[in-house]
């Protein structure tokens, strides 16, 4: 019985989906019999966040399930790195498609500080700090990111169409 109540990256999606399900009715049913472009537009770009979240969940699920090595500090590294970047990966969408201001500054800071505890994560294992990813909406840097927190790093995250 105990096994069923184990919590694991497939459950966790799974449970995603059920919430996902459960939210989807009440903006189905809630649709005018004419829905104006602005509500179309609206129900287009709430399924595009969805979608992108749904896919920023899966993978840092799936990169966070990294095999042991037998070195503990590696191995919380190689877990948290992948959660840390969904943390972006989500805060970067919400930058691009949300519009409650609070909610806006806060996934900045999240990339911020994501962006800074990941580059500290890598040095603490030895790892260079400047290969960090871009955001999936995003191309790859020309160069080198010289500081996670400096002005370059959040360019990386935020281009035109992200900036509000």
């Amino acid at each position: 019985m105990w096994r069923i109540l184990k919590p694991t990256p497939c459950k966790a999606i799974f449970a995603a989906r059920v919430l996902i399900a459960l939210a989807l009715p009440p903006l189905v049913f809630a649709h005018e019999a004419h829905p104006s472009m602005t509500t179309v537009a609206a129900a287009a770009t709430e399924q595009a966040f969805l979608n992108d979240n749904e896919t920023a969940m899966a993978k840092m699920m799936t990169d966070m399930a990294a095999k042991p090595s037998g070195d503990i500090d590696r191995d919380f590294a190689a877990m948290m790195i992948p959660h840390h970047q969904g943390a972006i990966d989500m805060a970067v969408l919400e930058l691009r498609d949300g519009r409650n201001e609070q909610l806006r500054r806060i996934a900045q800071e999240i990339i911020v500080d994501q962006l800074q505890e990941i580059a500290a994560m890598k040095l603490a294992i030895g790892q260079p700090a400047t290969d960090i990813a871009p955001a999936p909406t995003q191309a790859a840097p020309a160069a080198p990111i010289a500081s996670p927190h400096s002005h370059a790093g959040m360019q990386m995250i935020m281009s035109p169409t992200t900036a509000k």
